[in-house]
C-alpha cells in the first residue's frame, strides 16, 4: 500500500488532533497520604464542560447537511428540553440526516456500525415512521445485548477475581438484557446474593470481585483471614452506592463529612463515618470464605454465605483509617430506616435501596449519559442531593441537575414501565432532543451546552473501534470465549488480547477493570496508531476474503467500488466529489486505490467519532 497519508489528506479533513489534557485537581485540605487519590474526582471539572467544546471541533470535519426542518416534540423529553431552550432563547442543531441518525443510534443500542445493505434499505425507505422501526428493531438484537451485557461487565469491573465466575456472570447479565428483567430486580440480586460457590451463582460474583485480600496464603481451609471481612462489606457499600445510586460514599468511610466536603458535596458534608458504618453493616453477617484444596487458595472461587457475626465498629481496616466504635445496627444511609424484625439484612438493604426514588434517578441518569454525551447530573456517580430540588437550593450553591423536572419524569417513567432498560434506551432514542445533530448552524457558544442543545460526539470506545474496523473491511478478529471463537470484541466477557491487538485497544483506553471506568481521553499516540497498526492495514489489503478484494472481484465499475466503501465505512454515500478522488486514484492502480481509500476513510474523524 502506498501514499495512504498523501491520499488520506486530499480526499477528506485530517486527522483531529488529540483532545484537551485533563485539569489537575485542586489542593486538597486533609493531610492523609490517599486523600489526593480518593478525592480527585470530586475536583474534576464536569465532562459537560468539554462537551460543547469537543464537538464543536469534530463538527467542522462532518460532511455539510441541507436545510433544517422543523422539529416535532416526540415525548416528554422533548417536552422539557426544547421547553427549557424556547424560555431562555437557546438556538438549537437541526435534526440529524437519515444516515446520520443511522450510524448513531446502531453504534449507541448495539456497539457497531450498520452494514453498507442496511445504510442502503434506511435510505431508501419511505416510512415516516423508520427511525422508530429501526430502533425497535435494534433493542431486539443479539447485537444490543452484546454491548450492553459488556457496558455491564465494565461497570462493575468484572474480572479475573471472579475465576471463572466471570464468564457466569457475563452469561448471566446477558439473559437479563436478553429477557428485559427489571433492573430494581438484578440489582437486588446482586445485593442479597449468597450461594456455595460463585463459580455457581452469578450474581455473587460482584461480592467476590470486590473481595479485599487479607494474606497471601491460608493457615488451613477454615481461615476466615484469607479475606478481610469488614473491608469486603465496605467496598461493596461503596459499589452499591455508586451504581444504584448515583452517591459517592468513598469520602465517608474514612472520615465525617463535616470539615472535608463543605466546598465539595453538601449533603456528604452532613454525613458521618458512623453513617456509613451503620449503611455497611446491613452487609455485616455476609462471610466471604475462600475455597482451600489440595493445600493451596483456589483463585477467584468462593463461598458467600451470611455466617458473620455482624459488623464491628472497631475491627482493623487494611486500606481505610482504623475504626473507631459507634453503633452498628443497620440503618440506610438515605433514610435511617431500619430492617425489619427478622428480615435478612442485606435483603433489606436492596428493598429499601431499590425502592427509593434515587434509585431511578440515578439509572435513568447514568444510560442518559451513555446516549446524550452526559448526564443530567453530571458525573453519574457524584449525586449532591442537597442540590437536587430547584425549591431548596443551598445558599451559595447551584442546583446540579441541568433539567431537574425532566430527571424526576424520567425516574417516573422507568418505575412504570417496571424498570425496563429497553424501554428507557427507546425512549431516549425515540426523542428529537436525541436526533439532533451534531453540526450547528451560526455561532456555538458553551452556554448553550447544558441545553443539550445539539448531538455531542464521543469518541468509540476501544472495542467500538475494534468492532467497527472489522465490520467495515468484513475481515473479524478471532476472540477465543466458550471453547470457541468470536469475531467481534464485545461478545466476549472481558478484555481478552495479545501483541498488536493488544496494544490497539489499549491505546484507545479498553478498561483493565481494576479501576472504574473512566471517559475516553484523547491521545496523540492514537492517530499514530491507527496509522500503522496491523490491526488496521492487514484487514484493508486485497486479501483473504476482505470487503476490498471481494469488491474488486464483484465490480467492473470503479465507481461502485468506491461507492460500497464509502457505505460500509462511513455509512453514507460519498459525494460527487468524494466519489471523483476515489476513482482516480483507482485508476492509477485499482488494488492499491481501493486499499488506500479505505484505509484513508478509516483515519479520518468521521470515522472515528459517533456523532
Amino acid at each position: 500500500m502506498t501514499s495512504k497519508v498523501c491520499l488520506g489528506a486530499l480526499l477528506l479533513p485530517a486527522l483531529l488532533a488529540a483532545a484537551e489534557k485533563a485539569k489537575p485537581a485542586k489542593p486538597e485540605p486533609m493531610a492523609a497520604d490517599r486523600f489526593a487519590d480518593i478525592h480527585a474526582p470530586l475536583f474534576a471539572p464536569p465532562k459537560s464542560n468539554d462537551a460543547g467544546v469537543l464537538t464543536e471541533r469534530v463538527a467542522r470535519a462532518l460532511p455539510s447537511r441541507g436545510a433544517a426542518a422543523k422539529i416535532a416534540r416526540r415525548n416528554f423529553i422533548d417536552e422539557h428540553i426544547f421547553g427549557k431552550m424556547e424560555r431562555d432563547s437557546v438556538p438549537h442543531a437541526p435534526l440529524s440526516t437519515d444516515a446520520e441518525f443511522l450510524r448513531r443510534v446502531s453504534l449507541d443500542l448495539t456497539g457497531r456500525i450498520p452494514s453498507a445493505e442496511q445504510v442502503r434499505s434506511f435510505l431508501a425507505e419511505r416510512n415516516p415512521a423508520k427511525r422508530e422501526r429501526l430502533i425497535d428493531r435494534l433493542l431486539e438484537s443479539e447485537a444490543f445485548v452484546d454491548k450492553w451485557a459488556y457496558f455491564f461487565m465494565d461497570l462493575f469491573r468484572a474480572n479475573g477475581k471472579m475465576g471463572r465466575g466471570q464468564n457466569l456472570f457475563h452469561y448471566w447479565m446477558k439473559e437479563n438484557l436478553r429477557s428485559d428483567r427489571p433492573y430494581d430486580d438484578v440489582a437486588r440480586s446482586i445485593i442479597a446474593a449468597s450461594g456455595k460457590s460463585n463459580h455457581v451463582v452469578a450474581a455473587a460474583n460482584v461480592a467476590a470481585r470486590e473481595h479485599v485480600q487479607a494474606k497471601p496464603q491460608p493457615e488451613d481451609g477454615n481461615d476466615l483471614g484469607m479475606v478481610h471481612q469488614l473491608d469486603t462489606d465496605d467496598e461493596l457499600a461503596v459499589l452499591y452506592g455508586k451504581t444504584f445510586l448515583g452517591v459517592s460514599l468513598s469520602c465517608i468511610s474514612c472520615h465525617d463529612g463535616k470539615g472535608h466536603l463543605e466546598k465539595v458535596n453538601v449533603w456528604l458534608s452532613r454525613k458521618t463515618r458512623q453513617d456509613f458504618y451503620r449503611n455497611s453493616a446491613f452487609l455485616g453477617r455476609q462471610r466471604y470464605l475462600m475455597y482451600w484444596e489440595h493445600g493451596k487458595p483456589q483463585s477467584g472461587e468462593f463461598l458467600i454465605d451470611d455466617g458473620n457475626p455482624g459488623y464491628d465498629t472497631k475491627g482493623a481496616s487494611m486500606i481505610r483509617v482504623p475504626r473507631f466504635g459507634g453503633p452498628g445496627d443497620p440503618a440506610f444511609i438515605l433514610t435511617g430506616e431500619k430492617p425489619r424484625t427478622g428480615a435478612e439484612p442485606k435483603e433489606e438493604m436492596g428493598r429499601m435501596l431499590t425502592a427509593h426514588p434515587q434509585f431511578a434517578r440515578a439509572a435513568v441518569n447514568l444510560f442518559w449519559s451513555r446516549l446524550m454525551g452526559f448526564g443530567i447530573v453530571e458525573p453519574f456517580d457524584d449525586f449532591d442531593l442537597a442540590r437536587q430540588d430547584p425549591n431548596n437550593v443551598p445558599a451559595g450553591w447551584e442546583l446540579q441537575p441541568t433539567h431537574p423536572e425532566l430527571l424526576d419524569a424520567l425516574a417516573a417513567d422507568f418505575r412504570e414501565h417496571n424498570h425496563s432498560i429497553r424501554h428507557l434506551l427507546r425512549t431516549i432514542a425515540r426523542s428529537s432532543a436525541y436526533q439532533l445533530a451534531a453540526r450547528f448552524d451560526g455561532e456555538w457558544k458553551e452556554s448553550y451546552t447544558k441545553y443539550f442543545a445539539r448531538k455531542y460526539v464521543r469518541m468509540l470506545g476501544a472495542e467500538e473501534m475494534h468492532d467497527a474496523i472489522a465490520l467495515a473491511t468484513s475481515r473479524p478478529g478471532s476472540f477465543r470465549f466458550g471453547g470457541g471463537t468470536m469475531g467481534m470484541a464485545m461478545q466476549v466477557s472481558g478484555p481478552s488480547s495479545g501483541g498488536d491487538l493488544r496494544t490497539f485497544l489499549n491505546t484507545f483506553g479498553q478498561s483493565n477493570r481494576n479501576n472504574p471506568p473512566r471517559a475516553l481521553a484523547g491521545s496523540p499516540l492514537q492517530p499514530l496508531i491507527l496509522m500503522n497498526t496491523p490491526v488496521l492495514n492487514e484487514r484493508v489489503t486485497a486479501a483473504k476474503d476482505s470487503r476490498v478484494q471481494r469488491l474488486l472481484d464483484t465490480y467492473k465499475e470503479d465507481r461502485r467500488v468506491v461507492e460500497e466503501l464509502f457505505l460500509a465505512t462511513l455509512s453514507r454515500p460519498p459525494s460527487p466529489a468524494e466519489t471523483q478522488v476515489g476513482v482516480e486514484a483507482m485508476a492509477k492502480n485499482r488494488v492499491e486505490g481501493a486499499e488506500n481509500l479505505q484505509w484513508a476513510l478509516i483515519n479520518q474523524v468521521e470515522f472515528l467519532f459517533n456523532y
